[in-house]
Formats: structure tokens, sequence, C-alpha cells
């Protein structure tokens, strides 16, 4: 089925057009950003934690954090955080304690080990924004309007949810 079978009724089928090339665009960027890290990781002979591993590293930076706040925070995007935690700890690149105030609650932060792995990351994504700038693809301003019609859709979803419940 292609996208002009998939445009249901509606009074702006150019709209919709857009808006279903975007959903399938955000989720090939993700995609492709795992892969990308993937291959950064396999150049460099690290095999031992995955993409979505690295990126959680990457999005903890130097905070402490819980594993609800991960998601709650936007660092995390998966359905199996713990496993993900548990992985990372074990591996020595998070450290784990239990909350002073709340005995219930873990909370996790960055080995050294971790912040190579952000480093990394960090130095792999400032190679892209230079790539990007040096090509002429995208400015600063480029990329501030993708980020705030992101951000627009992203408060649009979040109403939605909160609409439903």
């Amino acid at each position: 089925m292609n996208q002009q079978d998939r445009v249901l009724d509606g009074s702006n089928p150019a709209l919709m057009l857009g808006y279903l090339e975007t959903l399938a665009l955000v989720e090939r960027l993700h995609r492709l950003l795992l892969d990308v890290i993937k291959d950064e990781f396999e150049r460099l002979g690290m095999i031992e934690i995955n993409p979505v591993q690295a990126l959680l590293l990457f999005n903890v930076g130097e905070n402490e954090v819980t594993a609800g706040e991960l998601k709650t925070r936007g660092y995390y995007q998966g359905s199996n955080v713990s496993y993900n935690l548990k992985k990372l700890v074990d591996l020595g690149y998070m450290h784990h304690h239990r909350s002073e105030i709340d005995r219930r609650s873990v909370r996790v932060r960055l080995t050294d080990k971790g912040r190579r792995v952000r480093a990394l990351l960090s130095a792999l994504f400032a190679r892209h924004a230079e790539g990007l700038g040096r090509r002429g693809l995208v400015d600063p301003a480029g990329i501030e309007e993708i980020n705030q019609a992101l951000r627009r859709m992203e408060r649009y979803w979040t109403e939605q949810i909160r609409y439903i419940y």
C-alpha cells in the first residue's frame, strides 16, 4: 500500500501525506542513528554494548537518575529499561545505589567507563554536525527550525495521550 492509498478521508490530503511522511522519516532516522552508532562501535572494536545502551549512557551524561526518570526525562525510549540498566551496571558502565530518601528507589550514574562511551558518541555527533554544515546540508537556523517543528509535534502527541486518559 502506498502513501496515496493510506490517505484517510480528510479535508487536507496534502497535510495528511506530509504528516505520514514525517512519521516514516522519524522512525527511519531513529533506526539509522542506531545503525550509525553500531557501525562506529564495530569500527572501534566495541561490541560489549549495543547502540541503545550507548545512547542511554550518552543521554544520562553527568546526571544521577532513577530508572523511572530515564523515561520521563526522555533519556531512554525503549521498553526494557531494567534489562539495559542491569547490563550496563554489570559491565561497569554505570554505578547504582539505593536512594537515601526512598530505599525502594535505585539511582544510577555513569562510571569512568560509561563517560568514555559518552565521549565517543559526543565526538561522533560533533563530526556529523560538522559534516552537515560543511556540505551545506543544514545550518544552525535550519536545525533550529526542524527542532521547533518536532517539539511542537511532541507537545501535540503528549496532549493526545493525556486527553485519552
